[in-house]
């Protein structure tokens, strides 16, 4: 890993770089995809499943056959897993449900807002790497619970066309009402302008690779909204001399084996801690899996010491992470002045993978700095906010002049006289 210390704040945006590719270099690419795959549908679809899975696919739809077989490829013990975590995923998300807000402005002005689930979403679920059946867990439970009445799911196929047994038992569960074996730029281009197959959908959902985060941001051109920007995953952890060595490391692997542009970060006031981390990930790395795949993260990754609580939170906030780990013993002062991250992990006992999979709270969250601007995604993400108002003559007595001065003054007659017409009938 990379060790820096006490980085002057000019050098900070560079220290705290990504490393990822910019826009320019993916968006080509995406806009090709799209452009063909609005005019040619499922015939482009298959096109592009070919070369980038390797398959060659009749059909996309996953059928009721395909969902039942893949439930009993599921073990007794990660079906009992898998529910254990969408119940506390359904208690924190019901929690959030919110009531009608009403309020009389003044006499006979009545306003007042309500909720409306978005009929349509998409989610997007990666199966490259690894098969992230928790993703549906954390779009699909808050989906079904917000009432949207039509949950397509797209999944990228393996070399034999199928999607993972986990991916289809978890959405089955969570009620998603159609399943597609489409992944990538072309998963979300279908979903986006619908294809014979694939039907168009109001919002889409789910992380992917940078090639995915591009083909959403382009989908909001063609009116379709998405949750954020979600590109690689990112942690980082702040840590003194109160923290565990051996956690921390664990937590900066356990983000680092997602892929080869994952970042991970130390942020430490402790020398000594940025020693003894280094070492316990470069004892841990060696027992791992995917440990080419992390080995490439950690190497992009940073160590930073610097001289207090007030300097390391500043930085902090300065990059803005996704997953955000605090064990530190001012543990208060860095919870109070965090102002951008996307979720917040507290204590040498809260591992980061707690929230990808069975805390509770949703684990779909802006990174690559996005924290400064996005929430991550909540009950509101799969929800309409409309206001409502009903004025009776009194009201429309007591606010008509105020509206007739006001549209007058902006020069727009209409406006005025849609009042004036109003109040004369009362007259």
């Amino acid at each position: 890993m990379n060790k820096i210390y006490r980085p002057q704040r000019s050098t900070w945006k560079e220290v705290l770089k990504r490393p990822t590719q910019t826009v320019a270099d993916i968006e080509g690419t995406v806009d090709t995809i799209f452009k063909e795959v609005r005019q040619g549908g499922d015939q482009v679809l298959r096109k592009y499943t070919q070369k980038f899975d390797g398959v060659e696919l009749d059909d996309f739809a996953v059928s009721k056959s395909e969902v039942k077989a893949a439930k009993s490829l599921v073990s007794k013990e990660l079906k009992e897993a898998i529910l254990l975590a969408k119940g506390n995923i359904e208690t924190f998300h019901r929690a959030q449900i919110t009531e009608k807000v009403e309020v009389e402005t003044m006499n006979g002005v009545k306003c007042w807002q309500e909720k409306r689930p978005i009929q349509k979403v998409g989610l997007y679920i990666p199966g490259g790497t690894a098969p992230l059946f928790s993703t549906i867990l954390m779009l699909a439970v808050p989906a079904s619970i917000a009432g949207c009445s039509e949950i397509v799911l797209c999944s990228p196929p393996d070399g034999s066309g199928r999607i993972a047994p986990e991916i289809l038992y978890t959405a089955d569960l969570c009620g998603v009402t159609q399943i597609f074996k489409v992944g990538g730029i072309q998963a979300i281009a279908g979903m986006t302008f619908g294809t014979e197959s694939v039907p168009a959908v109001y919002k889409i959902f789910g992380p992917g690779n940078q090639y995915v985060t591009v083909a959403k941001q382009l989908a909001t051109k063609f009116g379709v909204g998405i949750d954020m920007p979600a590109g690689p995953s990112e942690l980082l952890v702040v840590a003194d001399n109160s923290a565990n060595p051996a956690f921390v490391a664990s937590d900066l692997l356990s983000q680092a084996e997602h892929g080869v542009d994952s970042q991970v970060i130390l942020v430490s006031t402790s020398e000594e801690m940025i020693t003894a981390v280094e070492k316990e990930v470069e004892r841990q790395i060696i027992d791992l899996p995917r440990r080419a795949m992390a080995q490439k993260a950690i190497d992009n990754s940073k160590l930073i010491y610097v001289e207090d609580d007030p300097e390391a939170v500043a930085l902090i906030n300065e990059y803005g992470p996704e997953h955000y780990i605090v064990c530190a013993e001012n543990e208060d002062f860095y919870i109070d002045n965090i102002l951008n991250a996307g979720s917040v992990f507290i204590g040498n006992y809260t591992p980061e993978s707690a929230g990808d999979y069975a805390s509770g709270t949703n684990h779909t969250l802006p990174t690559n700095g996005y924290a400064k601007q996005y929430s991550g995604v909540n009950l509101d993400s799969f929800q309409k906010s409309m206001t409502f108002q009903k004025i009776s003559e009194e009201g429309i007595q007591g606010i008509g002049a105020a509206i007739e001065l006001m549209a007058e003054a902006e020069g727009l007659q209409a406006h005025r006289n849609a009042v004036t017409l109003r109040l004369e009938s009362l007259k």
